[in-house]
């Protein structure tokens, strides 16, 4: 992608049911690379919204898939959080970007990190791009926040479902994350740091929107709560959506302005509660 990109090729074009707002769908296709960090090939989902044209200027939306899942899920997928995100795309002709991320159970470590610098860079590369929002699920929601934190230059806006803010606490799925991480909390203590949003509140001047459930088991929402309370105080462009008897999923309507929030803060912070 552009004269100095590793992008190999892009493949599998498709124009049916990749968006839900009204009539108007996203021309998703397949983009493969070869990661800079260790030469192997890697892949995600480029959604190019209607009316889309190369010499104007776009958004990019990049789209963190969650545990279990891959590059397809927040393209195909009909649930609420993969909706609201497609759907926001096309209503602000926003480049849709959703990466593997090196792995279904990737956790945002460092070669994760290092594709998605890649990938942003390579876009910029080829399209007129504006800001750059990054948005996930769960491990995605939770690897926006670690994204940020770790380069809060190439982010300008973050929406957050159902993530952690805290890895060091964290204590589901400790296999996969020892895996990405390159070790345990005890043995990589500070890899573990690096990429818990909560530790680095002073780099995170971009809008944050944030969306967690008080009765959520499989990633607890006390981190977030934390980093949003000290983002207000902070006086930083921040929306926490906390549902006291939420689970581990958020609605279409709290995605939605969770993204929104993210794309286009009001003048002034949103509340926290």
């Amino acid at each position: 992608m552009g004269r100095t990109s590793t992008v190999l090729c892009l493949v599998v074009f498709l124009a049916a049911s990749a968006a839900t707002r009204g009539q108007e769908t996203l021309a998703l296709q397949e983009a493969a690379f070869t990661a800079a960090s260790d030469g192997t090939m890697q892949l995600y989902v480029l959604g190019l919204p209607p009316g889309f044209k190369a010499d104007s200027p776009h958004d990019i939306l990049i789209a963190l898939h969650g545990h279990g899942s891959d590059r397809w899920q927040y393209a195909r997928d009909p649930r609420d959080e993969c909706r609201a995100t497609r759907d926001v795309a096309i209503k602000h002709h926003m480049i849709f970007v959703s990466p593997d991320y090196r792995a279904k159970t990737s956790w945002m470590g460092p070669k994760a990190e290092a594709d998605l610098v890649q990938i942003i860079t390579d876009l910029k590369q080829q399209y007129r791009v504006g800001r750059v929002i990054v948005s996930g699920g769960s491990m995605g929601g939770s690897s926006a926040l670690t994204f940020a934190a770790l380069h809060p230059e190439l982010t300008d806006g973050v929406a957050s479902a159902n993530g952690t803010a805290n890895h060091l606490e964290y204590e589901n799925f400790q296999q996969a994350i020892r895996e990405s991480f390159g070790g345990t909390k005890t043995e990589v203590p500070t890899e573990y740091k690096k990429r818990s949003a909560e530790y680095w509140p002073e780099r995170l001047m971009m809008p944050i929107g944030i969306t967690a459930g008080g009765k959520d088991t499989s990633v607890p929402a006390d981190s977030v709560v934390r980093l949003a309370a000290i983002l207000k105080r902070l006086n930083r462009p921040v929306l926490l959506i906390y549902r006291e008897n939420g689970g581990h999923s958020t609605t279409y309507e709290d995605n939605l302005r969770a993204l929104e929030f993210a794309i286009a803060p009001p003048p002034t912070n949103s509340p926290v509660r």
